[in-house]
C-alpha cells in the first residue's frame, strides 16, 4: 500500500473510531509511530470496539458444549481435554498455567468457568484470549509454588513481608499450544 493509500486509510479509520472515543480513551501521539502501525492500532481499536460479547462456547459453530466429566473414563476424558484445547487454540484462546491441574480438573475448569465466560469475539487472526488457569491472587500459593519467577517471587516476598512456598514442578507438565509472540 503506498503513503497516499495509508494516508486515505488512516482518515477512514480516524471517523469510523470516532464514536468511540471519549476521555477515557487516549489516542495515540502519530508521531511516535508510522502510519502503517497508526493504521494498524487504530483497526485493532475499531475491531476491539466493534466486537460481539458472547460466551466462548458460543463461538463455535456448532456452540461447543462439553460432556459431564462424571460420565466419561479418564481415556475418553482425556482425548476430549486435547480436543477442546485444540479447538480452543484454532479460536484464538490460549490456556496458560494449566501444569498444577489433573487433566479431569482442567476439563472441569474448562467446562465451569472458560466455556460461559463472556468474551469479546475479536475479529483480528492476530488477538489471543490469555487464559490464566491459575489466580494469582487467589491462589497465590499454587502460583508462586509452580509459575512464579524467581524475580516475581522476591517481589511478592518484599511486598507482603512473609514466606514463600517452596517452589515445586507441577505435577502434570503438559504442551499445549501457545499464541506467537508480538513483536512491535
Amino acid at each position: 500500500m503506498n503513503a497516499v493509500d495509508q494516508l486515505l486509510l488512516n482518515a477512514r479509520l480516524r471517523d469510523e473510531i470516532e464514536p468511540f472515543v471519549d476521555e477515557s480513551i487516549v489516542l495515540l501521539d502519530s508521531r511516535q509511530l508510522s502510519i502503517e502501525q497508526e493504521n494498524e492500532f487504530l483497526a485493532s481499536m475499531l475491531d476491539w470496539e466493534r466486537a460481539p460479547v458472547l460466551p466462548i462456547g458460543r463461538w463455535f459453530e456448532p456452540e461447543l458444549q462439553l460432556l459431564s466429566p462424571d460420565c466419561l473414563s479418564d481415556v475418553r476424558l482425556y482425548a476430549i481435554l486435547h480436543e477442546t484445547i485444540e479447538s480452543l487454540f484454532e479460536k484464538h484462546v490460549v490456556l496458560e498455567y494449566t501444569d498444577h491441574l489433573s487433566d479431569r480438573e482442567l476439563y472441569c475448569l474448562i467446562l465451569r468457568d472458560i466455556l460461559p465466560a463472556q468474551e469479546k469475539r475479536l475479529a483480528s487472526q492476530s488477538s489471543y484470549l490469555r487464559w490464566h488457569c491459575v489466580d494469582e491472587d487467589c491462589d497465590c500459593e499454587i502460583w508462586l509454588a509452580c509459575y512464579a519467577t524467581d524475580l516475581q517471587r522476591q517481589m511478592w516476598q518484599q511486598e507482603n513481608g512473609t514466606g514463600l512456598p517452596p517452589k515445586q514442578i507441577p505435577p502434570y507438565g503438559r504442551l499445549l499450544p501457545v499464541a506467537p509472540v508480538q513483536c512491535h
